[in-house]
């Protein structure tokens, strides 16, 4: 057991996104009983991790990196060697160059960068695609941190206008009644009718494939 790797999921951005990406770890995980599957150490506490579109849009100055590297360290501790942080917030450059800087200080940790790998594996699985509609919480929106990334993979990202990102993704997982982030589970109806507008809404604007670019957007469009 102590030379077994082991998976850390930073939980908590927000906590059913976490749990969400354990469940698909062991979806795609073939294995026929317990002991074949893969280490996973999920911490999640998301009382000490600022919003992180607040702290994008401003209205937060606590940088959400500092308590993302706090819980990266116990992740450490409980033997973990690979990182991933299900939060696309989390990636952008205010954020993910505090925490990246860190562990390469650190060198022991591999940290994955996810919206890059989103970028790599649409080019190896679907290399016909150059058109991607993506959506967003609109502090990943107004970062442009998949425009910069894909773009440097040859793939042009179509993002929703700004009424619809406002008015319809973004109120799809904040709204305080019915959004995601409220009421998970299970989602509400509003919340999927409003996701499945903007995704509309990209089809129309020419995406030719959609990025469910918020790890809590698949609690409510689970359809591959």
């Amino acid at each position: 057991m102590n030379n077994e790797k082991i998976i850390g999921v930073v939980g908590g951005l927000g906590p059913y996104a976490g749990i969400d990406l354990c469940g698909k770890i062991m979806d795609q995980t073939e294995a026929k009983k317990d002991q074949e599957h893969l280490a996973v150490a999920l911490l999640s506490i998301p009382g000490r991790i600022e919003d992180r579109t607040s702290f994008l849009l401003g209205k937060s100055n606590i940088n959400p990196a500092f308590a993302i590297l706090e819980t990266i360290e116990m992740l450490e501790g409980l033997g973990a060697s690979v990182i991933g942080i299900p939060c696309n917030a989390s990636h952008c450059p205010e954020i993910f160059n505090i925490v990246e800087g860190s562990l390469r200080n650190n060198g022991r940790l591999k940290l994955i960068n996810m919206i890059d790998e989103v970028g790599e594996y649409i080019k190896i699985h679907y290399p016909g695609l150059k058109n991607i509609g993506v959506m967003t919480v609109t502090g990943t929106y107004k970062s442009n941190i998949y425009n910069n990334t894909f773009e440097k993979k040859d793939l042009k990202v179509i993002k929703p206008s700004e009424n619809v990102q406002n008015e319809i993704v973004h109120n799809a997982i904040y709204n305080p009644e019915f959004g995601i982030k409220a009421r998970f589970n299970p989602v509400t109806e509003n919340s999927r009718r409003l996701l499945s507008e903007g995704i509309n809404h990209l089809k129309e604007m020419g995406a030719e494939a959609v990025v469910l670019g918020c790890t809590e957007m698949p609690l409510a469009i689970r359809e591959k």
